[in-house]
Parts: structure tokens; C-alpha cells; sequence
């Protein structure tokens, strides 16, 4: 029955629907037809897909079977082939732009790039782009997304060592290794499962006799673009480190040409290196594009190209290099960074430097300077070191600063979920001679990101151990959020003032550090929330904690004296009894309300809060306060607020937001108040310190800009600042937060004398 059904289908093909189809159509339906009867033994597979393909889908699944390999053709299963034509239209129907029926079909829509292993990759990439690249408004600004992000979560690098050049996306997941031609595959199924329109583009070899390259090039704004794959640069598409060589292909050489993949028919293949005998690829010679604007070398130049390995292992070294002018005391240099073995074999630190002039190259590990003299139009210098521990002169680039908290703070999070398993599992943590009990229970769905996370602090204190134990045990059923990790910790002290002694902020800090490593909470949704003595502590914890915390509820506490200042970028909410008048709680709960909104008037983008007095009640508010915790969860933290109002009250910290201060400014009352406007910073107050250090990574600042600090009449401005290894080390051990992980520093005096630039840096 299935083979009339299927010889019915290619009579329709070939004759039935001429009559209605467009000249395109009717060719490419007559092909179809032919390629049906080359299908040999898989005609009844590609026959039952078509069979079955929604009507809407029809033309794509044709142009699949029209243009496919041969070996496909013979091999490729229905199912595979009516998977891949959905999710290819699920995605397209979904995405925010438009794209033309060409492009689609042709660098949307295919299964595959050259000679992979044939895989099912759309829904697993799909799930994992989507993720990145669910505020992208355009195809390039999604692709620039993907190669910034996804090699990270995917974990996959550049490596020699990989198994073979053309492995399958999963392929290379499972090996952590690929070579460009691997990664620049996994690239464009990327684009190609969110919409994206990519295609595969390669050298068989350079002019410059150093082996292929493969790389990628994206669609956008009606025009192709191109990229490295996992070698994202901030600066934007058609940026990479092979531009100067692409500039010298050959359009009239076959060896030296450069193409890009079509699966549509062409009357050129593209050149797999890798493999003479796999299914044929079609291309287009696309050279002229990449030589249209040469970047050659100058006139009476030499390129230079320096190579640095280890003396001990002989692998590619990523270290600092300086060459200068060997004759000359004056600092005529050039400084750049060696290529590491996670770079391309091909991308060689390159210098263009006067011809017929000696010169010097200084690298740490090198024993003495290197002395060379430039020859001819190209020149390589090849040099051996030792592997010293250094942040290179020029720092990290913005992809590896990126990529560099990412492996960090993964290491981090692991190093915490083996550290830490047992004191959760048991439920105590103990620092120094202290420990903290607790419990949670766990509500709603958990979200993408992650759990919010609610510390509940009970009442009681200045009492027995029975009294707080059964404060405690009543905490942890008091209040259920509709969503959440609700958390109820018992005080490691039974004294007056348990919940806000200097050991609570370091027992606080650690178990939002386990719940965030262990459970996968949202860091950036954290809140803490206290009950008569528990709102004791609330008042005191929220403004010198803030920096960690998205709002807070204070529910019949007193705030013995604290400052509010520091809650400018919190949300902050107070519940009391009208009738709460031990201690004068509500007389202080009317002050706090008219000092907030004071706070809000004065600073509107600040403080906000919501202060409700419950006339009717005394010290128990019969739970009308629970209604705190809806409000709070409106709340996001917001790691790198635009201004920052740092008062130390209480407790004094070394780090608030993205200010940090030294170990003798931290001291009670001191003050700092600092607002940024992109590159610029202005500290509008600085009390009772002798220096205001201000943190800066990518997602502040541009780092290919000045830094300009304003300080009253005086200004300090910052060239050409550095991405610190060492920095970004020390501030997420300080904290294991990936969102408030620094990789540079500003160090500004404001106690003595104006200063020179270098004296401030």
C-alpha cells in the first residue's frame, strides 16, 4: 500500500501540481522526484515524510531532499528529517525578526553543516540559546550573544587534542576539545536553532603557507557578517584576529580562496581538508568580501609573529610581551600577548615593526632580553620560558575576564557543594565556637533561575535557651511565601542583642552561600525578615547587608539607633503594632516611616519602602504582617546599582556594592556616597575615610575608555585600565557571587592634597 501511496506522491510531484506551482516550484518538485529514485533502499522513508509534513512545511522539507548528500539521501530516517523541519519552523515562527524564505532554507533550515556525524541537535540547542538569547533584537546581536556565552556552558574550548576536526555539536560537549572547524559547527546550529541565519566559512589554506581555518559568518541587517567561534569580541562582528590574512586570500587560487558553505546546490565545493572521501559540500567563493578592504603590511615593514612556549612542557604560553627598539633608551614599544594553547594554532601575536632596525623582546621567565633584527615582509621569533604566575601588561580581554569568572566561579560553587553537603544535610553550622541551627521548607514551583530565599529570624532573646528554641520552632512555621526556600535559623546566642552581634553577618554570608551552591537559589533574590527581636535584627542586618539582599521586612523590632542610609538600593518594608508600646518600638516604627519617605523625596530613584502601622494591634499582629512577604518578592537585586550610599552602622564590612574600603576606613559612621554615569564617577560624600575604592568590571564601564572620578573640585581620569586576574580571583573568594566579581580597581584620595594620576591609580 505504501509503495502506491509513494508512486502516487512523485506522479503529483512531477505532473499533478505543475499546473498550480511557480517555475522555482516546478523545478524543484522535479527534483524531488529524482531524487526519490536515487534514494534506493530510504525512498519509503523520504516518501513517508512527505507523506506526513504539515502542508506549511512542505517546501522546506523538499528543499531538504532536492539538495541533500547523496549519502543522506540513502541514510536519513523520517522522523529525523520531520524533527528537523518543525523545530526549524517553531524557531523561526518565534523569533523577533524576519528573515527571507531564501536564507531560511538555505542557512536556517539544514540538518547539518559539511561532513559532521547527522545528530538531532536542534532541541537541546535550542533550549540552551534561548536562554541567551532571550533579549536579542537582532540575528547579530543574538549570534554575538552565543559566541560570548554558549561555549562557556557548554563547556567546550579550542584544543589540538580534540579526536577529530568535524565533530557534531555533541561530539565536542562530550570531549570538551574541538578544533575551529568543531567549534564553528557548534556555532552555527546555535544560530541556526534560535533563527539565526549562519553558515560555515573556511581557508584551505593562508597565503602565508600556515594550514585552513574555519570560522563563522552570521546574517544580519541584510548583509553577512563574520566572527570566530568562541572567540567573542566586545567590539562587535567582523572582528577577529585573522582579519590582516583574510585580507590576502586569492580568489584565482583554489588553495588560497575563501568559501562558504551553501547546502543549496552550487558549481563549487567547499574544500574539507580534514576529509577527501565524506559527503559532498557545496559553497560559494565569498574572497572578495574579506579582501575588499586589504590590511597589508605597510611599506618598509615586517611582521613580526611571536610564538612563546613553556621549557618544560612545550605548550603555547599566554604571557605579557614587550618589544622595543633595541638601540633606543626612549620606551618606543609595542605590547601585546603571546597565544595560549585554548587559541587557534593559527592566531600568532603579531607586531608590524620597521624594517632593517634590531630590536628587543622582553617576556617574564626569559632570562635576558631576546635581540633580533627585522628581515624581509614576515618573521617569526619562536621563545621558550618558564610559566611565571602574571596578569599580562594589557590584562585580560573582555572574553577571557568573562570566561575566567565563569570557570572560577563554577570551581567555586563545586568546591562549596562537597565543603558544605554535610552542615546542610544536618542543618548546623558551626564557625568558631558558635553554631546556628536551622530549618526550611520549600514552596512553589522552583523558577529557571532559581529559588528566592527567605531568612526568617525568630524572637525571643535575653532569655533562656527554651524560651528562643520555642521562639524558633514557632519562626519556622509563622510565614509561607508563595515561592521560595523559606528559612528559619535559630541564634547561636540567647542574649538580648542575638540576632545583630558581629558573628551573624558571617553566618549569614555562608548560608547564603550554601543555599545558593547546594539548593541553586537565585543569588539576586535573597530577603531577610525578623519578628520582635528577629525585627531587631532586621533593622540592624538590612543596611549593612544590603549589598547581598533584594528587600527586607521588619516585623515589631526596635532599631536601636542604626543608620537607614544604606538601604538606597533595597526594598524595605516595616510592620508594627499601633499598640506595640514597650520600648517605644511604635513611636520609633513612626519615626522610621517619616525618615524614609524623607529619604525617597530626597533621592526618588532610592529607598523604597512601605510602612504599615496596624492600629489595632499590640506586639502580635495576628499575621496581618504576612502580606510583607508578597511585597518583598516584587523586589530583584540590583548587584551594580548607579549610585551607592555606604554608611557604616553596626558592624563595619570591607565591601558594599561595588565600593571597598581599606582595613583602617572601616571604622563606625564612616561614609561613602558615589554615583556613576557610564565612564563617570562622582563621590558626592567621603567621611571619616582616606580613600574611596571603587570596582569596576565590563558590565559597568567600557573599558576601551577613559575613567574619569569626580571628587568635589578636583578629577581624576584613567587610561587605557586593565583587567585584573588576580582582582577578580580575590573579590569572588571574598563573596561566591558572580554578580559582583571586579577585575579592576580605582583607588582615590580624599583626605590630603590633590595627587598625581599615578599616585591615585
Amino acid at each position: 500500500m505504501k509503495s502506491q501511496i509513494g508512486a502516487l506522491l512523485v506522479a503529483c510531484l512531477s505532473c499533478c501540481m505543475l499546473s498550480s506551482a511557480t517555475a522555482d516550484d516546478t523545478g524543484s518538485r522535479a527534483r524531488v522526484a529524482t531524487r526519490l529514485a536515487q534514494a534506493g533502499d530510504n525512498r519509503p522513508a523520504l516518501e513517508t515524510a512527505l507523506e506526513n509534513v504539515p502542508e506549511s512545511q512542505k517546501t522546506s522539507l523538499e528543499f531538504l531532499i532536492a539538495h541533500m548528500p547523496e549519502q543522506d539521501l540513502k541514510s536519513l530516517s523520517a522522523d529525523f528529517l520531520l524533527e528537523n523541519v518543525r523545530l526549524a519552523h517553531e524557531a523561526r515562527d518565534a523569533s523577533p525578526w524576519e528573515i527571507p524564505d531564501d536564507l531560511f532554507l538555505n542557512d536556517v533550515l539544514p540538518y547539518a553543516n559539511v561532513d559532521e556525524t547527522r545528530e538531532g541537535w536542534r532541541s537541546d540547542l535550542r533550549d540552551r540559546a534561548l536562554k541567551i538569547v532571550k533579549d536579542c533584537k537582532t540575528p547579530g546581536e543574538a549570534a554575538q550573544m552565543l559566541n560570548k556565552e554558549l561555549f562557556q556552558q557548554v563547556g567546550v574550548k579550542y584544543s589540538t587534542q580534540r579526536r577529530k576536526a568535524n565533530q557534531s555539536p555533541s561530539e565536542s560537549m562530550q570531549q570538551g576539545l574541538a578544533s575551529c572547524t568543531g567549534l564553528s559547527i557548534l556555532l552555527v546550529d546555535a544560530c541556526r536553532s534560535v533563527n539565526v541565519p549562519a553558515r560555515l566559512v573556511g581557508v584551505p589554506s593562508w597565503t602565508t603557507k600556515r594550514g585552513n581555518h574555519t570560522w563563522v559568518e552570521v546574517w544580519d541587517d541584510g548583509e553577512w557578517h563574520f566572527t570566530g567561534a568562541a572567540e567573542y569580541n566586545a567590539a562587535g562582528l567582523d572582528k577577529a584576529w585573522f582579519v590582516a590574512d583574510a585580507s590576502q586570500a586569492d580568489k584565482t587560487s583554489k588553495l588560497h580562496s575563501i568559501y562558504a558553505i551553501s547546502f543549496r546546490e552550487t558549481d563549487t565545493l567547499f574544500p574539507m581538508v580534514w576529509s577527501r572521501g565524506g559527503p559532498r559540500t557545496y559553497a560559494v567563493n565569498v574572497t572578495e568580501r574579506y579582501t575588499a578592504n586589504p590590511n597589508t603590511v605597510a611599506e618598509n615593514a615586517t611582521e613580526v609573529r611571536i610564538q612563546v612556549r613553556s621549557r618544560k612542557s612545550g605548550a603555547r604560553v599566554s604571557i605579557p610581551v614587550k618589544v622595543c627598539l633595541a638601540e633606543e633608551t626612549s620606551e618606543q614599544c609595542a605590547f601585546g600577548t603571546s597565544r595560549g594553547e585554548t587559541d587557534d594554532t593559527n592566531n600568532v601575536l603579531t607586531f608590524q615593526l620597521k624594517s632593517g632596525k634590531k630590536y628587543k623582546v622582553a617576556v617574564p621567565g626569559l632570562e635576558q632580553d631576546y635581540i633580533f633584527e627585522t628581515q624581509g615582509k614576515t618573521q617569526t621569533i619562536s621563545l621558550e620560558v618558564e610559566e611565571p604566575d602574571i596578569d599580562p601588561p594589557e590584562g585580560l580581554s573582555h572574553s577571557e575576564a568573562s570566561r575566567l569568572v565563569e570557570e572560577l566561579y563554577q570551581q567555586r560553587i563545586a568546591e562549596l557543594r562537597k565543603e558544605r553537603q554535610s552542615e546542610w544535610e544536618e542543618k548546623v553550622i558551626k564557625l568558631d565556637d558558635l553554631e546556628m541551627k536551622f530549618d526550611f521548607r520549600t514552596f512553589g514551583e522552583e523558577p529557571k533561575d532559581g529559588h528566592s530565599f527567605f531568612i526568617s529570624m525568630h524572637g525571643g532573646g535575653g532569655a533562656p535557651a527554651r524560651v528562643n528554641d520555642s521562639q524558633w520552632k514557632n519562626q519556622i512555621g509563622l510565614y509561607e511565601p508563595q515561592e521560595g526556600i523559606y528559612l528559619a535559623p535559630r541564634a547561636p546566642t540567647n542574649t538580648w542583642n542575638l540576632w545583630h552581634q558581629a558573628h551573624i553577618d558571617k553566618f549569614f554570608e555562608r548560608i547564603i552561600e550554601d543555599a545558593i551552591a547546594i539548593e541553586g537559589v537565585n543569588p539576586n533574590r535573597v530577603y531577610i525578615m525578623g519578628y520582635s527581636a528577629g525585627g531587631d535584627g532586621v533593622y540592624q542586618l538590612a543596611p549593612r547587608m544590603a549589598d547581598q539582599l533584594a528587600a527586607a521586612a521588619m516585623m515589631a523590632g526596635h532599631p536601636n539607633g542604626v543608620s537607614a542610609l544604606g538601604l538606597r538600593n533595597i526594598g524595605f518594608t516595616l510592620h508594627m503594632g499601633g499598640q506595640d508600646a514597650a520600648y517605644d518600638r511604635n513611636k520609633k516604627a513612626a519615626e522610621w516611616k517619616e525618615k524614609l519617605a524623607e529619604l525617597k523625596v530626597q533621592d526618588p530613584e532610592g529607598y523604597a519602602h512601605q510602612v504599615t502601622i496596624h492600629p489595632e494591634c499590640g506586639h502580635w499582629m495576628q499575621r496581618k504582617d504576612a502580606v510583607a512577604l508578597d511585597w518583598m518578592s516584587q523586589f530583584t537585586r540590583q548587584p551594580l546599582p548607579k549610585k551607592v550610599v555606604w554608611h557604616q552602622t553596626g558592624v563595619p564590612h570591607a565591601r558594599f556594592y561595588w565600593l571597598a574600603a581599606d582595613e583602617e576606613d572601616r571604622v563606625p559612621d564612616a561614609k561613602m556616597i558615589v554615583s556613576r554615569d557610564g565612564n563617570e564617577f562622582t563621590i558626592e560624600a567621603a567621611e571619616k575615610v582616606a580613600n574611596v575604592i571603587i570596582r569596576l568590571n565590563d558590565a559597568m564601564i567600557d573599558f576601551d575608555a577613559p575613567v574619569i572620578v569626580k571628587y568635589g573640585d578636583r578629577s581624576f581620569t584613567f587610561e587605557n585600565l586593565t583587567r585584573s586576574r588576580s582582582l577578580i580571583e580575590r573579590t569572588l573568594a571574598e563573596r561566591s557571587d558572580p554578580n559582583a566579581v571586579f577585575s579592576a580597581e580605582l583607588r582615590i584620595p580624599v583626605r590630603h592634597v590633590p595627587v598625581t594620576q599615578q599616585a591615585a591609580e
